[in-house]
């Protein structure tokens, strides 16, 4: 595909352009109370609900008055004429000016102390990562999922393991710690029926928006490409791709990075849970792990226009049944007006157009709301959006432990999550080319043969395991899945409602026991 018609994507935000709010030392005024997130310093977003060039001019003044200057970028050729979406804003310094370094939330902050109505439409730029793991330090930042400990997590012979401790050098994962460790997978392939065996029923469509979908066996029919009006939907596949080459990031080391592989093992469970669908697999997750949110909400903006084409009866559109997104952010302000409802008006959309959307709850054992997860129907009423009828609800899920009965130590939980599934120590597929740079800690030979402990990032056996609530959604949609596919077939869009909403029902009843699902 030609340069220009590729989507201008931001690489991964550095950490140094990336910052933490603390609500306790941030700039604050009467009437907004925040919580902690992270978000670019250097960017504000302005949704296409309102009008650019009038907000564009209030954030202008508004940078300008702290020795700022506002700069609107370009909007993206794939997002040009989508419904929805973002525009984005950058500050920086004046030229020959000496400033502070520009912070994103001052400048909302003025905004709104000049009138709530003058920040209609816009927001902070939140960095998403493939929902941070235990041992995250602020919320919403990436720790690598196969580095931390559950606090005071015992392994075998009684020997405690400090926290934030790294997965010994033998290789032999502690017991519920989490890690990406290799395993021989010696159970027979999921069975896929043939087109013929599939008769009338037609398989259902399951689409993941993560970091792609690796080379494996088991997943040769996995559709990776799949693009909106010629664009690329995500990275286009010319840029750099955390499933076909582990270690792109940090020390030229071989170490494989956080969350290569993170995608693959989603397309593996979805798989085992439902062999006959079809999988669609854009890649937005960037081998650093974190996500701009204008990149994220115009691949969404994309997908979501893919199913109103397909809707419409336009070729150039697709059915999705499910969709699972398995990342998120904490919000700082979600339960007050000034709570941007861009990415919930996409996800909205997407549910009148009967694609249910998935989502992993979160990693950070707390209650929290977490986003997109939290704009599930609450239990309590008490959600920032309520649910409308005929829509199909956005599902959030939580992690059970191996044993089907208790929740994972790490998950999230509360009233916004609905429900739970198997999300610890899960097995599935990771790309056969994930060879790390790490060694075994022991190795000899003998009668020619070689002796070794366990590498601990050889994944050339193409199996692996993994914890995560990033896990326990796609399960779930899997599941989902499979009840379509020998259910009712595709039909108008209220028979096609009907059956995701008594799928789910089945499947994850509001309300459910622990353990039922």
């Amino acid at each position: 595909m030609h340069p220009k018609n590729e989507p201008r994507l931001s690489m991964a935000y550095g950490w140094a352009e990336a910052r933490v709010l603390d609500p306790t030392n941030a700039i604050a005024i009467d009437g907004v109370a925040a919580g902690s997130t992270v978000y670019s310093s250097t960017a504000l977003l302005i949704s296409k609900a309102v009008d650019f060039e009038d907000t564009f001019k209030r954030i202008e003044k508004a940078a300008k008055g702290l020795g700022w200057r506002a700069i609107a970028e370009d909007e993206p050729e794939c997002a040009i004429g989508l419904r929805f979406g973002v525009r984005r804003v950058r500050l920086g310094v004046i030229p020959g000016k000496a400033a502070t370094p520009p912070n994103a939330w001052t400048v909302l902050q003025f905004l709104r102390a000049e009138g709530m109505h003058h920040a209609r439409g816009v927001s902070l730029e939140h960095v998403l990562v493939p929902v941070p793991v235990i041992g995250a330090s602020p919320h919403n930042q990436a720790v690598p999922h196969n580095q931390t400990v559950p606090h005071n997590q015992t392994v075998p012979h009684n020997q405690t393991v400090p926290h934030n401790q790294t997965v010994p050098a033998d290789g032999y994962d502690p017991l519920g710690t989490g890690g990406r460790t290799p395993v021989a997978y010696v159970g027979p392939e999921p069975r896929r029926r043939s087109a013929d065996e599939m008769g009338d029923d037609v398989r259902p469509v399951v689409a993941v928006l993560d970091t792609g979908c690796g080379q494996h066996p088991w997943l040769d029919f996995v559709e990776r490409n799949v693009c909106l009006n010629g664009h690329p939907i995500g990275w286009p596949v010319t840029s750099p791709d955390p499933e076909g080459d582990g270690d792109q990031i940090g020390p030229l080391d071989g170490v494989i990075d956080d969350v290569a592989g993170h995608g693959t093992f989603i397309a593996g469970l979805i798989h085992q849970a439902c062999p006959d669908a079809d999988i669609l697999a854009w890649r937005i997750v960037p081998p650093s792990g974190s996500v701009a949110e204008a990149d994220w909400i115009t691949a969404l903006a994309q997908i979501a226009e893919l199913v109103r084409l397909y809707r419409a009866g336009d070729p150039r559109g697709r059915r999705i049944d499910v969709l699972n997104l398995s990342m998120g952010y904490y919000h700082e302000t979600p339960e007050d007006g000034l709570f941007d409802s861009t990415l919930y008006d996409i996800l909205a959309d997407l549910s009148a157009n009967g694609t249910l959307v998935v989502c992993s709850a979160g990693n950070d054992a707390t209650f929290r709301p977490f986003f997109p997860a939290a704009f599930a129907p609450w239990s309590d009423g008490q959600g920032p959006i309520q649910a409308e009828p005929g829509m199909l609800p956005i599902v959030s899920v939580g992690a059970l432990n191996p044993n089907g009965v208790s929740d994972a130590i790490f998950s999230n939980a509360g009233p916004w999550v609905r429900a739970f599934e198997v999300g610890a120590g899960l097995v599935s597929t990771f790309p056969q080319s994930f060879q790390g740079g790490l060694q075994a800690s022991a190795a000899s030979e003998f009668d020619g043969r070689l002796r070794s402990s366990l590498d601990p990032d050889d994944f050339r056996g193409g199996f692996g395991t993994w914890s995560g609530t990033s896990f326990a959604a796609p399960l779930l949609a899997g599941k989902i899945a499979e009840r379509l596919s020998h259910g009712s077939n595709p039909g108008d869009l209220h028979h096609d409602i009907d059956r995701l909403a008594s799928a789910l029902a089945d499947i994850a009843p509001i309300h459910a026991e622990v353990g039922s699902s």
